[in-house]
């Protein structure tokens, strides 16, 4: 009646470490690949914010030079004959490297980029145009095609003289920039 006890029952199912164990391995691929999702959208946003600040900068750069310009002649320059690059075509998800002579189209008629001594000897995503409107508005204008899908990035400069005194918008019209 006194013997030994009874031998423990065994137990029935995983142990609860081995439970652990499988649910993280089975969560870290999904938290992983979430992270990566989130990993690429980030390199993605920070490279299309670099590529469309050449557009800023150089629209920046154009408004500066209509003011000296306007400030030494007190006028406007004409009209560029045609955008840098002359088609949208060379900049579809690529850079284009313009050449001195792309900028300098107008010297003879003292109008557009070079009237406005603007140029660009670094590779550019955009296209770019200057245009006066009358005697007394310009515009200038960046196109770009940052991914190459066919759907096109716009900025636009604007000024206008108004009782001889120019007046630049403060800042630029942007359509789709990270496209």
């Amino acid at each position: 009646m006194y013997g030994a006890p009874p031998p423990p029952a065994l137990k029935k199912g995983m142990a609860t470490w081995v439970i652990v164990l499988l649910c993280l391995a089975g969560a870290l691929p999904i938290a992983g690949g979430v992270f990566a999702s989130l990993a690429i959208y980030g390199v993605r946003k920070y490279i299309a914010t670099a590529k469309t600040a050449e557009a800023r900068n150089a629209l920046g750069q154009i408004g500066k030079d209509v003011a000296s310009v306007y400030e030494r002649d007190h006028a406007l320059c004409p009209s560029a004959s045609s955008p840098v690059p002359v088609s949208m075509r060379a900049l579809r998800g690529l850079k284009y490297q313009s050449a001195a002579a792309d900028w300098a189209v107008d010297r003879a008629q003292n109008a557009g980029f070079a009237c406005l001594r603007f140029a660009m000897s670094a590779p550019q995503y955009y296209q770019y145009s200057y245009a006066r409107s009358g005697s007394g508005q310009f515009t200038a204008t960046a196109h770009g095609d940052l991914n190459g899908d066919g759907k096109v990035s716009t900025f636009i400069l604007r000024g206008a003289v108004t009782g001889g005194v120019l007046t630049i918008a403060p800042s630029l019209e942007e359509t789709d920039p990270e496209e």
